[in-house]
């Protein structure tokens, strides 16, 4: 986002405030993600593009040097020898802007993400309805 400029109201006018060719990448990283989990919806979450899916899936941001994915820190540590290559943090991995973008490793990133979130779902709805089984 533009020093001053309000937050995007929706991905299509956050992707629209970038270059050209950063637009590309970002729109090849969103399409790949409603590809791969179609029954997401879009939103902007801390400023960024973000999937939900019965809470927040994965975010990606574009930044003047790099693209910004934050698949969740438990991502971040299954694919770290995969990551090598990249600046990563705790939950965040950039990718340099002026590289080519690693999307099959994205791919297998919002992949291993979506399975585990719908664990952490499953899991969730068990412990729900074992305590409305006990009250």
């Amino acid at each position: 986002m533009k020093s001053g400029m309000q937050p995007a109201k929706d991905m299509d006018s956050y992707i629209a405030e970038f270059p050209s060719s950063t637009q590309v990448k970002l729109k090849k990283i969103r399409k790949l993600i409603q590809q791969l989990v179609p029954a997401a919806t879009e939103d902007i979450k801390y400023g960024m593009p973000t999937f939900v899916l019965k809470g927040n899936l994965v975010h990606f941001a574009g930044y003047q040097h790099h693209i910004g994915f934050y698949p969740t820190p438990a991502v971040i540590v299954h694919f770290e020898k995969q990551l090598k290559p990249y600046q990563t943090s705790k939950g965040a991995i950039q990718f340099p802007i002026d590289e080519p973008i690693p999307f099959d490793l994205i791919e297998s990133m919002v992949k291993y993400r979506l399975k585990h979130h719908q664990e952490g779902l499953a899991m969730k709805e068990l412990a729900k309805t074992t305590k409305n089984k006990k009250a």
